[in-house]
């Protein structure tokens, strides 16, 4: 009979996260969900009169940001709930209720930028002066001039604003679909049980010694998804759709410009990783050539993509241990750092392990108003004590920022988002590879750099192309059918892998089991964060207390400044190819020393 995973009902209490911190019960949220709509109502009141006056600019302002700082706590509430078994349809419906109550107030304060960017910036000054609490606002007032190109009159920011749910809907129907609506087939495993394959396990079953638990496990899942992939694609092609019909909207030249401008990010600098990796392919295939002779198989295909190359050396590691491990690896950056994590290991801020229904993957989330929220699908392996490393970075990004920095400039860009995380990848890699002696074990944690790299600056990049290519298809007039996403992704595959891979043909329809693609232009920000992280992290090991306290600056940051002139504080700068290069030099040199020692 099949390991079917625990009901949320029959998860310990301790390995999950503690919602009360948020709101003690379902009617406070309500409560509070009364007290959004009756705030919305009065901030709306103030349409066609937000700078009549100094006074009125500042009541406009400070009450906006209250307004999005419960909105973060009610949708963040509603999300965590959602998350944690998306098989709960009152949960689902809160969530979506939470949305549209929020789509409605967007809807109704469309009005407040329109008017700011109406108003003489000599006007603005005076009130300035008149008032020196506004103050607080002069660069948040700036970035809403910056935009003033994309930003519509009043009426059509409003009519905008309506369509937000709406434009929602692709991304909410996959993450329905994709986590609460797809089952897979059992496989038996090296053991000989038979095991349900879900998104959790995917991984771990691929990571198997025994080929042909891989074979069978990828050959299900994918075959899993070719049946829906008609549906997949449609949902996806409306995704992309609204994307151009915002873009259009806000005069960007693309989705693509009209997502980077969000972040003040030139497509230069997306444009610059696609091509500084593709100039880097040959490490990618130097890398896959190593593993097919290691693995000793004379086709390499992609179900062996995942399976260490060094055996005998892995080994089940009890969430206990993960925790103390990563804090021994964090050390570096100092006590005060290494309280804040040890509070949220103590405190319940972490959802541990899988269970029915569960959101698949990692996150870490919050809002201002408490502390973040970590999600994991926790299974013991080396890449699961990694995950926990990297989703704490986010959180204490996230705890800096929110510590230091006002509720305007807590939330730091999308960006940098992936810093923080990856920083504490490297620093835990350099720990483990530093207090080792153990020469085959060396070379697992090798092989797990190595895969590292593959995973988050190749892989990663291969998804912002196959994203840029696929809205480009659309722009151009292009369908995406089930038929061309299989074509344009397979192609990638071909390319990023090289001559040694097997590109399966199942592997074409990998897209669709990937809710990055709905993040708009998310993906590419993991490969720039890893390059940044890397040259951080050996700046911090390199020259100590003042790097980590530069790199702290960095993290309680928020957007105060730019994400590019945030980086410098850390001394990333991220408007050269270096940094990129620089990252897959360290990759190659990984490899070459793979070679010599295996």
């Amino acid at each position: 009979m099949a390991k079917e995973l625990p009901k949320r009902s029959e998860v310990p209490v301790e390995f999950t996260w503690k919602l009360e911190d948020m709101y003690a019960d379902a009617a406070a949220w309500e409560a509070d969900m009364k007290a959004f709509q009756e705030m919305a109502q009065k901030l709306s009141s103030y349409e066609g009169t937000v700078t009549k006056s100094a006074r009125n600019l500042l009541d406009v302002l400070s009450l906006n940001a209250a307004l999005g700082e419960k909105a973060d706590l009610l949708l963040g509430y509603a999300a965590r709930l959602s998350d944690q078994d998306t098989k709960d349809t009152a949960h689902q419906a809160m969530l979506q209720r939470a949305y549209g109550v929020y789509a409605d107030a967007a809807s109704s304060l469309a009005f407040i930028d329109p008017e700011i960017l109406e108003t003489e910036d000599a006007t603005l000054e005076d009130y300035y002066q008149e008032l020196p609490d506004l103050s607080l606002y002069r660069k948040q007032i700036e970035e809403i001039k910056r935009l003033k190109a994309h930003t519509l009159p009043a009426s059509m920011e409003k009519l905008i604003a309506m369509t937000a749910e709406m434009s929602e809907n692709p991304s909410r129907t996959y993450s329905v679909f994709n986590n609460a609506e797809m089952v897979f087939p059992e496989v038996v495993d090296e053991n000989g049980e038979s095991v349900r394959i879900t998104h959790g396990r995917f991984v771990a079953l691929e990571e198997s010694a025994d080929r042909r638990v891989r074979k069978e496990t990828f050959e299900k899942l994918y075959n899993t998804y070719k049946q829906y992939e008609n549906t997949l694609a449609s949902i996806y092609s409306g995704h992309v759709k609204q994307l151009i019909f915002h873009a259009k909207a806000r005069n960007y030249a693309s989705t693509l410009e009209a997502a980077v401008d969000s972040n003040n990010v030139s497509p230069k600098v997306y444009q610059n990783l696609v091509a500084t990796v593709d100039q880097n392919l040959d490490k990618m295939h130097r890398y896959v050539s190593l593993r097919k002779r290691l693995l000793g198989v004379d086709e390499l295909h992609m179900y062996d993509i995942y399976t260490p190359i060094i055996s005998g050396a892995a080994r089940n590691i009890p969430f206990e241990e993960a925790k103390e491990t990563v804090l021994k690896a964090l050390a570096p950056l100092g006590e005060d750092y290494l309280s804040v994590v040890r509070k949220g290991f103590n405190e319940r801020w972490i959802d541990v392990y899988e269970n029915q229904g569960k959101r698949s993957g990692a996150y870490s989330a919050g809002s201002y108003a408490t502390h973040p929220y970590v999600l994991l699908n926790y299974s013991g392996s080396l890449d699961s004590m990694f995950t926990l490393a990297h989703e704490m970075g986010h959180a204490m990004h996230s705890y800096l920022s929110n510590s230091t920095q006002p509720y305007i400039y807590s939330n730091y860009k999308i960006f940098v988002a992936e810093v923080a995380s990856t920083c504490n990848e490297v620093l835990l890699m350099e720990y483990l590879l530093k207090n080792t002696t153990d020469k085959k074990e060396r070379a697992y944690l090798l092989n797990h750099y190595m895969d590292s790299f593959k995973g988050t600056v190749y892989r990663q990049t291969m998804f912002a192309e196959y994203e840029m290519i696929t809205n480009q298809m659309a722009e151009s007039g292009e369908s995406l059918t089930a038929e061309a996403l299989d074509k344009v992704y397979h192609d990638l595959n071909c390319k990023y892998y090289g001559p040694d891979m097997v590109s399966d043909p199942e592997i074409a329809v990998e897209w669709a089991r990937i809710p990055h693609f709905y993040y708009n232009f998310y993906v590419y920000q993991y490969a720039t964060g890893y390059t940044s992280a890397v040259a951080i992290a050996r700046n911090i090991l390199k020259n100590g207390a003042p790097a980590v306290e530069a790199y702290k600056r960095f993290l309680s940051g928020g957007c105060s400044q730019s994400p590019v002139e945030l980086l410098k504080i850390a001394g990333v700068n991220l408007e050269t190819p270096k940094p990129i290069q620089d990252a897959l030099d360290v990759f190659g040199d990984i490899v070459k020393e793979m070679e010599a020692l295996v």
